[in-house]
């Protein structure tokens, strides 16, 4: 199975359908409810919503989803029957597999229940229609690369004692989502340092987004908050919450973290912590969507669906 972890929960949905070629005299007696085995829609239905919740069980690299909706719907086409289903689920990965393997059991119930009467029955085909949800939704696209600063703040990597992994991955992170990393720099645990710095960004380089990582904690030199409140103009709540609700589902530490964010000017800036494992998982839960704060701070729609044009 593939490793979802560190994948964050979104809305998914799949439909598929089924399309089963019968004869017009089975298509007459389905509808005068006259099929001997009783009413194959209203079993096919039920069939197709079990095949769903259960594919995992069937389908071996499938992982286990809670579903939160399943629709089989019929219509009558010609000689043909339209089974088409649509699966609901908020979780990590796709509803594909659930919405084709309903949508397969389903047709494949409605040919068991009249194979008796009509020979010349096919399955003519099962196809995925659509699916939506998962980070590929909120994926942003930029004419010219937003700007990015990287700021670490440590006492320990700025006196040689230690090496900086977190600013590393931060850096890693935001080419890799087509970032133009501008500036990398680490400095101490200077309240007057990390204050100039995150000041000069904003007002003289009027960078786009400022990730910073270290200060978050509790020591006595854990001070990034602190200068946080100071320089930033609007604060953004939201942004640490989902940090730390992400990260608490994966360590008990998340919570200790003091971070902020918020906006100097037109300036994102985002407090991350000073672990590897808390900087990779904070990104995991910013990246991509946190791009779409960028185009609302320039002014640019807010309506997501019209985000993939290129601005």
């Amino acid at each position: 199975m593939k490793d979802v972890s560190k994948k964050i929960k979104t809305l998914r949905i799949a439909e598929a359908q089924a399309r089963l070629k019968i004869s017009p005299e089975t298509i007459t007696l389905i509808k005068e409810n006259k099929i001997p085995k009783g009413n194959p829609l209203e079993v096919s239905k039920v069939a197709g919503i079990q095949a769903a919740k259960n594919t995992s069980q069937i389908i071996p690299y499938c992982h286990q989803l809670s579903l939160d909706y399943v629709g089989v719907d019929f219509k009558f086409d010609g000689n043909l029957i339209l089974i088409t289903v649509t699966v609901k689920a908020i979780y990590k990965t796709g509803v594909e597999m659930e919405a084709l393997t309903a949508a397969s059991v389903a047709a494949l119930t409605i040919y068991d229940m009249l194979k008796m009467l009509d020979e010349s029955m096919e399955i003519e085909s099962v196809k995925l229609l659509n699916k939506q949800g998962g980070k590929s939704d909120f994926k942003q696209y930029f004419k010219t690369p937003p700007k990015a600063a990287v700021l670490v703040m440590s006492d320990s990597i700025t006196s040689g004692k230690k090496s900086d992994e977190s600013g590393q991955i931060i850096v890693d992170k935001l080419k890799s989502e087509d970032i133009d990393v501008i500036d990398y720099k680490i400095i101490p645990d200077d309240f007057e340092e990390i204050k100039n710095n995150l000041k000069k960004y904003s007002d003289d380089m009027k960078i786009d987004i400022v990730l910073t990582t270290g200060g978050t904690g509790f020591s006595p030199r854990d001070i990034t908050p602190e200068v946080m409140k100071e320089i930033i103009e609007r604060e953004i709540p939201g942004i640490p919450e989902v940090l730390r609700a992400f990260g608490q589902e994966r360590t008990p530490y998340s919570m200790l973290s003091r971070g902020k964010a918020g906006l100097r000017g037109k300036t994102l800036i985002i407090n991350l912590p000073g672990s590897k494992g808390g900087v990779a998982d904070s990104l995991d839960s910013l990246f991509p969507a946190i791009l779409h704060s960028l185009k609302t701070i320039q002014g640019f729609n807010h309506d997501i669906k019209k985000e993939k044009v290129v601005v």
